[in-house]
């Protein structure tokens, strides 16, 4: 088959390059079950008889071909017309090489054209509809990627493309995905396996505001394992595959999918939750429940009318990897020390204060800069290499609410990372 093909290829490619040869394009290869996956999640229902079909960022085309075949299995008679982006000069021959060989099988139903240039700077007038916006901006039925995951400067040439999207120093993996909202047709799917990080955080806010603003989310798939998504990478990484939709009405359900990684798909975990449980109105923060008991969370969460903010509170995180700075715990709260609460703390609905030994970090180092104001340190409860869900959020919440309800008022709330 030809995905079989363009799988062999491309492992006989990832063969010959360093890891650091890739990571300096942020480029890692989808694997066949995870290609064949996305390509499963288009609606081909209601798709016209002729359309056009984007893979930016294609790389060795894996997700091009298995769309097609999943695409021509329903629909035989359709015209397809794919556009690939595509940087790199080392894979440009294998990706060439693939699409040739769907040419060949799939003859006059299927052409294709490989663009070379830099898929985010070749229409960033267009997306940021200036004066020298594109009339003939190109927009897309269908479109699938594995974007780069990359950080890059402020100042970067993309990120002073897409200032609307972005704040800070951006990551080129959601401007991929802003500029492929934009070249979307009214109705038209795209599916994307990127990073989970932009679900929440300020630097993000901007882009899930445009996504938000501008497609539907459909469904969401989550992977409970980090490092077996991308099988042949060796990447540590909480990845995401995500399909919108162009369409002016939300509707009222998103579908949350569940594996433990990219060989398991067929045991996935649907929930249907609703929407506007999934997305926040508060700077639209995406919440991914996978269980009934996250969910449960989610509607604690939701419910309260208050936020750290509106209780006066700021809050910080890493400034204290605890087991790393030993050296500053102690027995005792003195004037120059912080309690430091662990979920221990937390029993019938009440914080109980102090358990143990060693619950209080001086601030006398410098290398913690806490300021003279009152502050709690609160640990995150779930290993960083554990599944991160809506529970360590529920935790903060609560215990924060707990605290403020039943000691001092405090000012400052500081996240330990451990």
């Amino acid at each position: 088959m030809l995905v079989e093909h363009a799988i062999e290829q491309t492992d006989c490619f990832i063969s010959k390059m360093t890891k650091k040869q890739r990571k300096e394009y942020g480029q890692f290869f989808t694997g066949k079950e995870t290609a064949a996956y996305m390509a499963s999640l288009f609606d081909f229902s209601d798709v016209k008889k002729e359309i056009r079909v984007l893979d930016a960022g294609a790389g060795s085309g894996i997700l091009s071909v298995s769309l097609l075949e999943h695409l021509f299995q329903q629909k035989t008679e359709i015209k397809v017309h794919l556009t690939c982006y595509e940087t790199d000069i080392n894979v440009l021959p294998l990706l060439n090489s693939n699409l040739e060989l769907a040419k060949q099988k799939y003859s006059t139903k299927f052409d294709f054209s490989v663009i070379t240039d830099n898929y985010l700077l070749s229409q960033q007038d267009s997306f940021e509809n200036n004066l020298f916006s594109d009339k003939d901006f190109p927009h897309y039925d269908l479109i699938i990627g594995n974007p780069p995951y990359k950080k890059i400067g402020k100042d970067a040439p993309e990120a002073k493309a897409m200032q609307s999207v972005c704040y800070g120093a951006p990551n080129l993996y959601f401007l991929f995905a802003a500029m492929g909202i934009s070249n979307l047709n009214e109705n038209g799917q795209m599916v994307y396996i990127i990073p989970r990080s932009w679900t929440s955080g300020a630097y993000f806010k901007n882009f899930r505001n445009y996504l938000v603003d501008n497609v539907a989310i459909k469904h969401i798939h989550l992977f409970e394992s980090r490092d077996t998504v991308f099988d042949k990478e060796n990447v540590l990484q909480e990845t995401m595959i995500i399909k919108v939709e162009k369409q002016k009405e939300q509707q009222d359900k998103i579908l949350i999918t569940t594996s433990q990684n990219c060989k398991d798909f067929d045991k996935e975990h649907p929930l249907y939750l609703p929407y506007n449980l999934v997305v926040s109105k508060i700077d639209k923060f995406i919440y991914l429940p996978t269980n009934e008991k996250e969910i449960q969370s989610l509607h604690k969460i939701v419910a309260f009318k208050d936020t750290l903010i509106s209780n006066g509170l700021k809050m910080k995180t890493g400034l204290v990897v605890n087991f790393r700075a030993t050296d500053l715990l102690e027995n005792d709260n003195t004037e120059n020390s912080v309690p430091l609460f662990y979920s221990t703390h937390i029993e019938d609905g009440m914080v109980k204060f102090p358990i143990g030994k060693k619950m209080n970090i001086s601030e006398i180092q410098k290398r913690v800069c806490f300021s003279r104001t009152k502050t709690i340190c609160l640990s995150n409860v779930l290993h960083q290499k554990k599944k991160k869900g809506v529970c360590n959020v529920e935790y903060i919440f609560i215990v924060t609410y707990l605290i403020i309800h039943t000691l001092a008022p405090i000012t400052k709330l500081i996240l330990l990372m451990v």
